[in-house]
Formats: C-alpha cells, structure tokens, sequence
C-alpha cells in the first residue's frame, strides 16, 4: 500500500481523564531481546569517529535504547520484480555516521512527552482490534500510533533526537552488505520475522521480532507501523537525488511525508525495506478545524527517531 488512507476525526481529550501517569514518571528503558548484528562492510574512519556498528546507548529522556550506525555507501532503491516505479532507479548513496532508535516509540514514553507539555495525546486512544490502548498499562510498551508527522517531530525534538532522512532510514534497515529485501535478508517473511499480513490483526509489543532484526541490531523496521520519516515525498525523487546525505525533495505544509516500513496490515511487498509510503503532513496555514490541518494519523502508522552520530 502506498497512499495510507487519511483520518479525519479531530479527538480532543483532558489528560486527568486518561489514568495516565503523574508528572514524576522516570523514563525506563524497554527490556527486549537481544538481536546480535550480523558482521557488515564498515567505513573504519568513520565508524572510528562514534562508535562500532550496532553498539548501543540509552536516551536519558525517554529510555530508548539507540543503535549505531557507521558512515558509509549502500545502494538506496528497489532491486527485486517486485519494485514499484517510485523505486528506481537504484542508485547509491553515501551516508554521515547517525544513532536509530533500536524500537518503535511506544505509548508509555509518547506520554512523558505529552506529560512534559511537549507533545499532544493522540488522535485516538485506541487501536484497531481495542478500545482502551495509548492510556492502558498493559499496552505501554507497543508503538504509539494515531500521530501525525508534526506528532512525531515534535517527540523527537523533546526527546534530543530528530526523525531518519528516508535515506537513512533505509540504510539502517538493509545495511551495505547486499540487495536484501528485508531486513533479516532474502528470505520470505513469516510470523517469527515480523508482524505483517493481518496476522495479529493489530499492533504488537515492539522488539517481538529478535529474528527480523536488521544489520545493525534495529527492531521492527518490517511490518507492525509504518514509520514517519523527514523527507517529502516524491515519486520521482531518485531521478534527482544527491548522493550525500540526501535530505528529500522541497515541499511545503500540507504536503506528503514519507513512510516506511509497512504495518501489522501490509503483505509482503509493502514490507520491503525499498517499498516507499506516503501520507499527508498537517497543514498549519489551514482552517484548525480542517482535515488539511490535523493532517493523516492511523491505526498503522507510528515513528522512531535518530540522532547524528558522535
């Protein structure tokens, strides 16, 4: 699915209504299973620079365990039959040192930020398949969804992080080893490797998916939300892209933002590291009771963050 299907219900509620927790909540890193980085062709002046490949660092404002990724050249684009034309051409791309979140921000640290007056709740408090999820316990450490592309910049800036460039999100998912189309590899996917294809019906507990993780140790990077990045978005983007730490095309509010990733309702080919996405990012020139300015927020869609490497 490229185009996700725009929502257009203004949700609007007082957080002493939801249970959600006090002002002196401490953020706690989530507590996943361990993906070991299959070994990859580093840059080692770079990679000297910050870091080794998938070495790993704990965000002291929202607990968010971070991995490593070194500088270095991949080939960015589709390279298998079932690319789509807003794929090619394939094309290399040469990328700075940055940090990716290893995990999709969940709701228990979206709601630091809300708590901190940084961020609004969610459009929607529930989930596809239930009722009572963004302010339930039991769901704190599933990825937050319902929040636009402004939601999610918003959380990475408090945060001290930003969202990936698509470039760098699609690095930091595939690696430079090969042409993988996912980012376990080659090999198709299946309910041991990502939430994917309606299988669970809904979001799960983000870092379910050890097998599935991506060169560098990221989780969750196929299926379960698609993921906001930075750049606009535009088909014909890789005719015209810089081979330098691409940043996207121009764009303006209101325009499409990209996605990536592909959701817990996404087959196979939407889950594709390559497989590009769009939605619409709100317009704040707009009437504030218009769908142009909330812009799109769903059931499927989430975000992680990065951070320049250091």
């Amino acid at each position: 699915m490229k185009k996700l299907l725009p929502i257009f219900i203004l949700f609007s509620f007082a957080l002493s209504a939801c249970g959600l927790p006090g002002s002196t909540a401490k953020p706690t890193a989530v507590s996943v299973p361990t993906a070991i980085p299959e070994t990859i062709t580093t840059n080692p002046t770079l990679a000297a620079q910050s870091g080794k490949t998938g070495s790993e660092r704990t965000s002291a404002g929202d607990g968010m365990v971070q991995v490593f990724v070194p500088g270095g050249k991949f080939q960015m684009g589709g390279f298998d039959g079932d690319a789509q034309k807003d794929e090619h051409p394939a094309h290399a791309v040469t990328l700075s040192p940055f940090w990716i979140d290893k995990l999709e921000v969940t709701n228990g640290m979206f709601q630091l930020c809300v708590q901190a007056g940084a961020c609004q709740p969610p459009r929607e408090l529930k989930s596809e398949s239930r009722a009572n999820y963004y302010a339930n316990k039991e769901f704190a450490d599933y990825p937050v969804i319902y929040v636009s592309w402004k939601d999610a910049t918003n959380y990475c800036q408090w945060a001290g992080r930003r969202l990936p460039t698509e470039a760098e999100w699609e690095y930091a998912a595939r690696g430079n080893a090969d042409y993988r189309r996912f980012p376990w590899g080659d090999q198709s996917p299946d309910n041991s490797l990502a939430n994917y294809d309606y299988q669970s019906r809904d979001t799960s507990r983000v870092g379910s998916f050890p097998k599935g993780a991506s060169p560098f140790g990221a989780l969750d990077m196929a299926g379960n939300v698609w993921e906001w990045v930075a750049d606009y978005f535009n088909a014909e983007y890789y005719n015209q892209t810089g081979e330098q730490n691409p940043t996207g095309p121009n764009g303006k509010d209101g325009g499409q933002k990209g996605i990536r990733g592909g959701s817990w309702a996404d087959g196979f080919k939407e889950i594709r590291v390559s497989n590009r996405g769009f939605a619409q990012s709100p317009d704040l020139t707009a009437d504030s009771k218009s769908a142009a300015y909330l812009g799109d927020a769903n059931s499927r869609t989430g975000f992680r963050c990065a951070a320049d490497g250091k």
